[in-house]
């Protein structure tokens, strides 16, 4: 029953979880078909440490390595990468599809993410996000795209060719407007083309425990200094994340959304990321129990999933307190934290540790891709 199980619960309060978690045999050995019979489970979410981990890190992939080469021994081993991961994205994919049509196309997304590389680099973004759509050809993919300034142009341009995005490593609140900002352009320009909007479905993960682990850091410096600020630790982030979350109702009570709704539009949705607690001393499921609300995504790594479906507390929580939100936010200066320098911060080292995940992946598959043809 729903009121047993709190992962159930949290679809009942318009929220959808999703599996911050890949690997070959969790489609294999049905384990994905259990989570989402059992828990609900909305949708499932990639990144490339997430594939680094699956594919160097276990011998799962020998098989299908050894399969891929045989049918194209001339693959690089970057497109042997993503033969693998289409695989199984695809597998995903299809285990969703039930989900996906139950609801319309609102649910039941699996996402790949573009190579971190080019996330700076908006055309070959545009290049490679259109061709990984094609060759995934399922209806319930979304491609990864980083939210940087450059990502900006490529969100707008795929949604406009009704690729469903995915925009990731979201940090401020300021850049997830601008983001807002490119879908909704993206909408109207398929809407003067006379193209359907009510397929096209988008999410926007904002981070939230690391923008938590950098702002304790400097309050710790200031309690140091005398400061009395230890109210505000392990709040921070959770305030970040419900101020855009404002935006986005904000947004959807404006004239501008409501033509895009009567056309069909799907609103694009907030996903929570980077929901595992990483201080010890803050409560595990900290970051599912803080931002619970409507027309949202939680994408949470196996560990909080089981935490959450075991202790977690289901309630709207994500519109409470929006005014002490902003009032944390807004004393942020007085202590001398600069917060969008911290999280301009946070996007240059998120986008450098996917890039040297990816980077690690290449070399890992390149090693084993050596040892298997010896």
């Amino acid at each position: 029953m729903a009121e047993h199980n709190p992962l159930l619960r949290l679809r009942e309060l318009g929220q959808s979880v999703w599996y911050d978690y890949i690997r070959s045999d969790l489609m294999a050995s049905g384990e994905l078909d259990r989570l989402i019979r059992e828990d609900g489970l909305g949708g499932l979410t990639s990144n490339p440490a997430i594939f680094d981990k699956a594919i160097t890190g276990s011998d799962l992939y020998d098989t299908a390595i050894r399969e891929c080469l045989a049918q194209s021994p001339d693959l690089t081993t970057k497109g042997l990468f993503y033969q693998l991961a289409i695989r199984d994205l695809q597998a995903a994919a299809d285990a969703f599809a039930e989900t996906y049509r139950r609801t319309g196309g609102r649910d039941g997304f699996v996402s790949l993410e573009v190579s971190p590389e080019l996330a700076f680099d908006a055309e070959s973004t545009v290049r490679e996000a259109l061709e990984l759509h094609a060759r995934l050809d399922r209806p319930n993919l979304m491609i990864k795209v980083p939210g940087t300034l450059p990502g900006l142009a490529a969100i707008e341009q795929l949604t406009a060719a009704g690729v469903n995005v995915n925009v990731t490593l979201l940090f401020s609140v300021t850049r997830y407007q601008a983001v807002l900002e490119s879908f909704l352009k993206g909408l109207e320009t398929r809407l003067e083309r006379g193209e359907p909007v009510a397929s096209i479905a988008s999410v926007a993960s904002f981070f939230v425990s690391r923008v938590d682990t950098a702002l304790d850091t400097l309050l710790e410096e200031r309690i140091r200094e005398g400061r009395p600020v230890e109210h505000m630790q392990g709040l921070l982030a959770i305030a970040n994340a419900r101020l855009a979350y404002a935006h986005f109702q904000q947004v959807c009570g404006s004239e501008r959304w409501q033509r895009l709704v009567r056309a069909g539009a799907q609103p694009q949705r907030l996903l929570w990321a980077s929901t595992g607690t990483k201080n010890p001393d803050y409560s595990d499921v900290l970051y599912v129990d803080s931002l619970i609300g409507p027309e949202t995504v939680n994408t949470l790594p196996p560990a909080t999933y089981d935490a959450f479906r075991d202790h977690g507390t289901p309630a709207q929580t994500l519109s409470e307190g929006q005014e002490q939100a902003r009032a944390l936010i807004q004393g942020l200066p007085d202590l001398g934290i600069d917060l969008e320098s911290v999280t301009d911060r946070l996007e240059a080292e998120g986008v450098q540790a996917f890039a040297d995940a990816f980077a690690h992946l290449i070399q890992g598959l390149e090693d084993k891709r050596r040892r298997l043809a010896a």
